[in-house]
Order: structure tokens, then C-alpha cells, then sequence
């Protein structure tokens, strides 16, 4: 294949493929799945894609052939597409449980692939998403521009020449096939008004009433569409962290979108100069930072949680990496000026064993007192 660029996950999915008889790899429409599969392991497997109804056909007309065909070494694209599968699969790998990387299951309904993975395959596969570009796979020429207009690789690869075409027919294939097969939504048309009112609302504590009165609809009917968002990788929610410190903490999550090109495109920010003066410059900078950590801890599959912090009181922080035996506590600010009030929230709350970060888009400075200033370039390529 031509212009392909390097995925980080590559040398994930090497490592899973050594250690599992079946991987899974999921992640939203477009993200580069098939192609990363297919240049990666060109040599070493079979391509077989269920989204061709011929594919489909042949298999349920005789499964056991089918099978024998492609019994070892196989990708199964779109593998939700042909749910019998997965007991074929369990089959095979019953039959050979030494063999390791047997098999590849790859889609983009997290929903109905995790699904039939919990029903066949539990304790037989290795899980992975592939999420848009991050930071370091995206040419230099194009870091600035991916704030606000996404990672998404066909983008990328063309300098975001017709962007608007390209998430318009995006959201477009979204609703009319992948949301038929996830679940059944109802009214199409208030379903897409919630994508708007969330991309207005990145970075923020979600208020669920306050969705469902806008809308017109139930708080369990906004509740179920959000499930529907998050399974389908267009958002995803930073529950908030509960420590021993004896404060009261806000419960709600905040929600943010796996790519910031979406949101761009959804409230009408089309320049640089339109993202520099909206309203929600500091929302989406935010947003770009966590879901570009986010995008770092499941392409090397860190096993890393993350989230906010914030009290009754006022007390604020963005971001918490908690690698299990200890915590970063991240302060996002889309100024290119350092203020010694940025770091005022992380200077009360955190303990001086542990490590706070200022990311802002100012230069890298000398830090004191355990909490480091940081350009967000040289944090994404620190982290």
C-alpha cells in the first residue's frame, strides 16, 4: 500500500499476537484498522472481510469448509457482521490452545464485537483499540492544525483537503449503518442533535437532565444514547477521582470526543483563526490533551486510568494519570503564557511524592516543587 504511515499500536498487536490465539482490534469507523492489518501482516496472514455480503454468504452456506479454508493465521474484518463466528473461532482455538496468534477479529462496534467476545472467546483473546492518529504519528507540518482538526488517517495523509465533505459523509455512514446495527435509536434526527450539543459541550460535567430537556426526551433515553456514543467511539467520560482527603467530590463525569475534528466540524470551527477566537479554544485544547493521552494508553495498551478532579469547594484539576502506584495530576491551559496561578490547584492537592504537570502552549520552563511546565509537544513526547 502507498502513503502508509506507521501506527503506534503495530508493535502492540505483535506483542498480543505472541502471547494469544485470537486478538481483537476495534476503534471507531476510520480509524485505520484494516489498513494497519493488512500492511502489517501482509505476508503472514489472510485478509477476509465479512463487509462483503458474498463473504457472508460462503460462510453460512457451509461453515465447516468455510473454516478449513481459513482455519490458521486469518483477519476477520467486520467480524460482527457474521456473529456465528466467534463459535467457529472458539472451535479452532479449543482444538489448538498452544497455537498463539491463530486468528485476528477486528470492528468497529465495540458494543457487538465485545459482546460476542464475552458469549465465545473469554480468556482466549487479547483486546486492543486503534484509535485516530496521535501526536507522534502525525507529520510535523500538520501538529498544529490536528488541535482542531482531528486525527482521523485519511485526513491526515491528505492535508485535511476536503474536511468538511469527509465528516459530513462520516456522520452521514454513522447514522444510517453503524447505529441501525448497535441499537435501536428511534428518532434519528434528535439522536444527532445530542452529537451537536455534546461537541458544544467537551470538557464539561455532563448534566443529564439538562440534556434530556433540551431534547424533549427522558433522562434514561439520553442515558442509552450516550452508551450508544461511547460503544460506537465517538466519546468517551472521565469519572471523577475519589481520594481520602475527606472532601466533598463532584459525581459527575465530564465528557470529551475521541476526536477533536469531529467537535471542530460540528460547531462550525473551520480555521485557525476561527479556533483561536471561539468560545471553546480552552474546551478544545482540553479535549485534544486527554484524548491524546488517551490515544498514547491504549495504542501501547498501558494499564493506566485516568481522571479529574474537583471539589464542592472549587478546587480544580484537569487530568490524573493514575499508573497504580502513583498518580500525575495535569493542569491544561491553552494560554501561551505561564502564570503561577495555573499550578495553584495542583500545588494544594497533590502530595510532594507525587508528579504534577502543567500543559500548556507556551515554551518549556524549569518547574519547582515536584510540578513541571510543559509545552503540550514536548508532554505528548515525554509521556
Amino acid at each position: 500500500m502507498t502513503n502508509y504511515i506507521p501506527r503506534t499500536a503495530e508493535l502492540t498487536l505483535l506483542k498480543y499476537l505472541s502471547a494469544f490465539p485470537v486478538v481483537g482490534l476495534t476503534g471507531p469507523r476510520q480509524s485505520g484498522k484494516s489498513t494497519l492489518l493488512k500492511e502489517l501482516l501482509k505476508d503472514e496472514y489472510k485478509y477476509v472481510t465479512f463487509d462483503s455480503p458474498t463473504t457472508v454468504a460462503e460462510f453460512r452456506d457451509d461453515p465447516e469448509r468455510f473454516m478449513r479454508i481459513n482455519g490458521d493465521k486469518v483477519i476477520f474484518d467486520e467480524a460482527q457482521k457474521a456473529p456465528e463466528i466467534f463459535t467457529y473461532v472458539k472451535i479452532a482455538v479449543d482444538n489448538d490452545r498452544e497455537k498463539y496468534g491463530k486468528f485476528i477479529l477486528s470492528g468497529s462496534s465495540q458494543f457487538t464485537l465485545m459482546k460476542k467476545i464475552t458469549e465465545s472467546l473469554a480468556g482466549r483473546i487479547g483486546l486492543l483499540t486503534l484509535l485516530p492518529m496521535q501526536f507522534s504519528e502525525i507529520p510535523l507540518n500538520l501538529h498544529e492544525e490536528s488541535i482542531f482538526k482531528g486525527g482521523y488517517p485519511e485526513l491526515v495523509k491528505r492535508d485535511y483537503n476536503f474536511r468538511n465533505e469527509w465528516y459530513q459523509a462520516y456522520i452521514n455512514t454513522y447514522l444510517e449503518k453503524d447505529l441501525r446495527s448497535i441499537s435501536d435509536i428511534g428518532n434519528i434526527r434528535d439522536f444527532f442533535r445530542l452529537i451537536k450539543l455534546l461537541a458544544a459541550r467537551c470538557s464539561q460535567m455532563i448534566n443529564f437532565s439538562e440534556l434530556a430537556s433540551e431534547l424533549g426526551v427522558v433522562v434514561n433515553t439520553v442515558k442509552h444514547w450516550l452508551s450508544v456514543l461511547e460503544a460506537s467511539y465517538i466519546i468517551f467520560f472521565l469519572p471523577p477521582f475519589f481520594d481520602n482527603l475527606g472532601k466533598r467530590i463532584v459525581k459527575s463525569p465530564k465528557l470529551y470526543f475521541y476526536d477533536t475534528g469531529l467537535v471542530s466540524f460540528l460547531t462550525g470551527i473551520d480555521t485557525e483563526g476561527q479556533f483561536e477566537n471561539s468560545l471553546l479554544t480552552g474546551p478544545l485544547f482540553e479535549n485534544y490533551i486527554v484524548s491524546e493521552v488517551k490515544k498514547i494508553i491504549e495504542h501501547k495498551k498501558l494499564f493506566f486510568n485516568l481522571y479529574y478532579y474537583r471539589t464542592a469547594a472549587g478546587v480544580e484539576i484537569d487530568l490524573i494519570v493514575d499508573k497504580n502506584q502513583s498518580q500525575e495530576w495535569i493542569e491544561i491551559k491553552t494560554s501561551e503564557t505561564f502564570q503561577t496561578k495555573f499550578i495553584n490547584s495542583i500545588e494544594r492537592t497533590k502530595s510532594p511524592e507525587e508528579i504534577g504537570k502543567l500543559v500548556y502552549r507556551g515554551l518549556t520552563k524549569a518547574g519547582a516543587d515536584g510540578i513541571g511546565i510543559l509545552n503540550y509537544k514536548d508532554f505528548l513526547q515525554e509521556f
